[in-house]
């Protein structure tokens, strides 16, 4: 590789060091070169045995600096696997007795994917075994690589929530959309769709904004780490459209990206309390129901027999043409029909059950006890779980 390199640049760069400096800086820069026809090989010993035999590798994508052989072959083993292949931007080259440096800015291309990359760079050579070879190679990102955090407090953090909140109060989904990153996860409360870009999240909003939803936050906990924040809690929302209250618990994890903070990740999720758990019950649970009502027939009580409907219950009553929406009306209705003395019995019977609710449809027939006559009819009773009991 060594002669390789006098034939390539034209320079005797093993040439010996005189004790006045006269390598030049022309063969100073030629070591850069011969370095960089290593990398094109694609073998990482070759280029490992460019450094001397105690070298010191500060490399630009390791936090590991490597000093031997094995560990600069181990580092090169997963970089040339990008197919680099470099040029020097800007060089500033020092040339002393038996040793020489080159620092500056250096630019790859990588062949693997065609990114281009700067750095900057510092070798230092040095004569070993008749050699110049790398006693010192450090490579950093430029500084504008670097990502330098950005400084916000628990309160800024906080008041992310407000301008996300005030978007909201414009009534305008694509301004609240503008709020989250660029790679963005939504995870709503009243929707099983994850949202993962702006058109999902806007699409979201187009429907909760008819709501006209303004959040509270009654519980906040802020992390705050390297460009990005955490505020994790409870907030309340009141929708203008309705005044109903809602309480929810929620995640926003934010970023500093393009000059502003954005919403990287929201979950909202409803209050644990307000989960519907199912409550279990049997077909024959269900068939029991029935008797329930028809012992409460029995009594010949209208207010009984007007408890076993729920708060909000719906009867359509066989023998008469007004639905009854409430307690006064279900009563009214069974006052008069409890004077027949009614017993009924299922004849046929179709059950579903589902989550708290349940249903039973089919024929029963009833017995007038005050009259002796027997009628059959069709039935469907939607039972659901009130209060602790099913109604």
């Amino acid at each position: 590789l060594d002669g390789g390199a006098r034939a390539l640049f034209g320079l005797n760069i093993n040439a010996d060091a005189k004790v006045d400096g006269s390598i030049t800086e022309k063969e100073v820069r030629a070591l850069f070169y011969l370095w960089n026809s290593a990398l094109a090989t694609g073998d990482s010993r070759i280029v490992a045995s460019r450094y001397t035999k105690n070298p010191v590798l500060l490399p630009t994508v390791s936090d590991t600096p490597r000093t031997d052989f094995d560990s600069v072959k181990d580092y090169f083993d997963a970089f040339l696997l990008k197919a680099p292949q470099g040029k020097i931007v800007d060089g500033y080259i020092t040339i002393g007795d038996g040793w020489a440096s080159d620092t500056g800015i250096y630019e790859f291309t990588m062949g693997a994917t065609g990114d281009k990359v700067k750095a900057r760079y510092t070798y230092l050579y040095v004569k070993e075994d008749g050699f110049w070879k790398i006693q010192h190679h450090h490579s950093s990102v430029m500084p504008e690589g670097i990502d330098m955090g950005q400084p916000i407090t628990e309160d800024e953090v906080r008041a992310l929530f407000g301008r996300w909140n005030d978007a909201l109060a414009t009534l305008d989904s694509r301004k609240v959309a503008f709020r989250y990153a660029k790679k963005p996860v939504l995870l709503p409360t009243v929707s099983d769709v994850p949202r993962t870009n702006f058109n999902s999240i806007d699409d979201y909003f187009v429907n909760f904004l008819k709501l006209k939803p303004q959040g509270e936050i009654l519980e906040s906990n802020v992390l705050v780490g390297h460009n990005w924040a955490q505020d994790c809690g409870i907030y309340e929302f009141t929708m203008g459209a309705t005044g109903k209250k809602v309480k929810g618990r929620y995640s926003f994890v934010y970023v500093y990206e393009n000059g502003d903070w954005k919403i990287s990740h929201h979950h909202s999720s409803i209050m644990p309390e307000g989960i519907v758990s199912a409550e279990p019950i049997t077909k024959d649970e269900v068939r029991g129901l029935f008797n329930l009502w028809n012992d409460a027939l029995a009594t010949e009580d209208p207010l009984k027999v007007a408890d076993r409907y729920s708060k909000r219950g719906v009867l359509l009553p066989t023998v008469s043409d007004v639905p009854r929406t409430d307690y006064p009306g279900i009563v009214d209705y069974f006052t008069n029909f409890l004077k027949l003395k009614p017993q009924g019995e299922i004849l046929e019977g179709n059950i579903i059950v589902g989550t708290n609710w349940a249903q039973d449809a089919g024929i029963y027939e009833f017995t007038m006890g005050a009259t002796g006559a027997k009628v059959k009819g069709r039935y469907t009773y939607v039972y659901i779980f009130e209060d602790g009991e099913w109604k």
